[in-house]
């Protein structure tokens, strides 16, 4: 039997802050969803079960939320599933989401990831002792900075790429309302003068610690004939894996990334990704992972993919515009970063992006990754159902 198609018939974030005080974990969940079911004009009634994603428990000291949110996302009495890949698990909750309405278990599910940072600490959660390794700076960054510093040997990268991204993002977020960061008067000389924080990572080339939600609405052919919006269609999707450490692991350019990608061109059609693919979401936490990324997606070959960011070609007006909602590095609610992405490239092909809307976006896909750079997950929308 074929797969049901996959439709993104609503969406709905948050606005995205260091703290949202105005609001418990129910409350800010609760807002995301709330606006995805108005923007799909569906009923906590219409859905038949919820998929829920956050990062690590710790986060927030709260343990498995989701016992308590049933009744906050309107599923009391239906099934309601948890999802967690660490950082990517935004990507893959929805991709779980997807994939009960592809198999046809429920028609239409309503998927949220969420994170509320302020309640705990994350750098410090990050920054717990591993047995059998030697202490590592603090937070992320200290684990991936090693790793941007081998692109840049390997690639004869500047050291002025970072920056260029940084700043690029922080202006793409001035035109998106949800996004955390809003800074007017930021300059590029302003980025690459903060302080370095994990060498060769500045404290502008950073992604903040934000509280906020991602919700959207799935639903198969007959949920999206009656949308009131054309929808966006899942084309293709896929996660991929690796161990955190192993000998021969590539750092720069996992092998889960490369496959994860691979997989979903293959379903989409897609043989040439820089040419078809019009916009990307890419989980960018540190500015550098943009070249890295494009590398592994295959968007630029190896060690070109710095040469696309000081080209502009991922500027909003380049011709592979990557984050133009300003992406991680302006909203950082890491449960729920990986579905904004995912949402956002959603937003693109239905042509609900506002001022950073992409001209023309027929197709974007949306990527996140977690762990130690160990979990990958993917989707890629369109604006025509597949097979039309």
């Amino acid at each position: 039997m074929s797969k049901e198609p996959v439709a993104v018939v609503g969406i709905g974030q948050t606005r995205h802050a260091a703290a949202r005080r105005d609001v418990s974990i129910a409350g800010l969940v609760r807002e995301a969803a709330r606006r995805a079911l108005d923007d799909a004009e569906l009923t906590w009634a219409d859905i038949d079960a919820v998929v829920i994603g956050k990062a690590p428990d710790f986060f927030e000291g709260v343990m498995m939320p989701e016992l308590y949110l049933a009744d906050a996302l309107g599923a009391v009495g239906k099934p309601m599933l948890r999802v967690h890949t660490a950082g990517s698990v935004g990507g893959s909750t929805a991709l779980v989401a997807a994939q009960l309405v592809a198999a046809r278990v429920h028609g239409t599910v309503l998927t949220v990831a969420f994170e509320k940072q302020s309640e705990s600490n994350a750098m410090w959660g990050l920054s717990l002792p591993v047995p059998f390794q030697q202490p590592l700076l603090a937070g992320a960054g200290g684990f991936f900075a090693p790793h941007v510093r081998a692109y840049m040997r390997r690639t004869g990268a500047p050291d002025t790429i970072g920056s260029l991204v940084a700043y690029k993002d922080r202006r793409n977020a001035l035109r998106n309302p949800f996004a955390h960061l809003h800074e007017h008067d930021l300059t590029l000389e302003k980025v690459r003068s903060s302080p370095m924080l994990w060498d060769p990572i500045r404290y502008s080339e950073t992604c903040p610690s934000s509280d906020g939600a991602c919700a959207m609405v799935l639903t198969g052919r007959t949920g999206a004939a009656r949308a009131p919006r054309p929808p966006a269609w899942m084309l293709g999707g896929a996660m991929r894996s690796e161990p955190t450490l192993f000998a021969g692991k590539d750092f720069v350019s996992p092998r889960a990334g490369r496959d994860c990608a691979a997989d979903v061109y293959r379903q989409a059609g897609i043989t040439d990704p820089r040419r078809q693919i019009d916009a990307v979401e890419m989980y960018v936490p540190f500015s550098w992972y943009e070249p890295m990324w494009l590398e592994n997606l295959g968007f630029a070959e190896e060690g070109e993919g710095w040469k696309l960011t000081e080209a502009g070609v991922t500027e909003i007006g380049g011709d592979l515009p990557v984050n133009p909602s300003g992406g991680v590095l302006s909203s950082n609610p890491i449960g729920a970063s990986g579905m904004l992405r995912f949402a956002e490239a959603a937003l693109q092909v239905r042509g609900q992006a506002g001022e950073h809307q992409i001209e023309g976006a027929r197709t974007a896909l949306g990527h996140a990754y977690g762990g130690g750079a160990q979990f990958f997950s993917m989707w890629l929308v369109g604006d025509r159902q597949p097979g039309t």
